[in-house]
């Protein structure tokens, strides 16, 4: 191991962040299902976005109004949108209850213009390790869940902030960068950061949030009640994985947005 490596991996946890003055919010009416796509609504012809479907713990199944405009796919625990031709389809997910929840996903001929990450030596790219990134979000919602909060819904904005920073390979807080991303990313408010660094690749998300829950100011940022969205981004390279997450807090200002 190098002594880099070394160095990354004495230093697992880094300090909490909150960007921005928060106000507190007030608590938002919740749907029984929650339906929303890594993605954003807006999808490109032969695209594929992973559905983020909650609660968690509950098995769904899940319909597409126009399949061969939008497909649904079902990939070992997780349902992904297919987008197969332009036009508009409503995607509906439901419990065996009969409860459901839905979203409308729009096809275009060409997709919305991406945040891209700068140059960091590799072709890094804000659709990287959506599996393992899409595991950490379940997680942490099931944290907020056994610690009473709410589950949050998935940004596209924090997705492609969290990933923008992911990518610069930081090993601790870069306040101004981070706040830039969000910035540029179209997300508007203040929001909570949480970075870890770790050598190894394997049970990447699971190590990630057992570091957070085990560092206190990593997992009150985890839990906070104020949030009402979240993205993260996770970049492995030459055996490190860093990963990061975004939580947005509404009514607080990011003085770089």
């Amino acid at each position: 191991m190098t002594n880099m490596k070394k160095r990354i991996a004495a230093a697992l946890t880094a300090a909490t962040l909150t960007i921005g003055l928060a106000i507190p919010a007030t608590a938002a009416e919740t749907q029984a299902i929650r339906v929303s796509s890594y993605k954003g609504s807006t999808l490109e012809m032969g695209e594929r976005s992973g559905l983020i479907i909650g609660p968690i713990g509950t098995d769904y199944t899940v319909i597409s109004s126009s399949p061969d405009i939008v497909a649904v796919e079902q990939v070992l625990t997780f349902w992904v949108a297919v987008a197969k031709a332009e036009g508009t389809a409503e995607i509906t997910a439901f419990n065996s209850a009969g409860e459901c929840g839905s979203m409308t996903l729009t096809v275009g001929s060409t997709a919305p213009a991406a945040l891209e990450a700068p140059a960091s030596g590799n072709r890094a790219s804000l659709t990287d390790n959506m599996e393992i990134r899409q595991e950490i979000i379940r997680l942490i919602n099931q944290t907020r869940k056994d610690n009473g909060v709410s589950e949050l819904p998935v940004s596209e904005a924090l997705m492609n902030a969290a990933q923008a920073c992911s990518n610069r390979r930081y090993t601790w807080h870069h306040a101004p960068e981070e706040s830039q991303a969000a910035a540029d990313a179209g997300y508007p408010y203040g929001f909570g950061s949480n970075l870890t660094v770790f050598t190894g690749t394997a049970d990447a998300a699971q190590r990630a949030v057992n570091n957070w829950i085990n560092s206190p100011g990593h997992f009150e940022t985890m839990i906070d009640p104020r949030c009402d969205c979240i993205g993260v981004g996770v970049t492995q390279y030459d055996g490190i994985t860093y990963c990061y997450m975004f939580v947005g807090i509404p009514n607080s200002v990011n003085f770089y947005a």
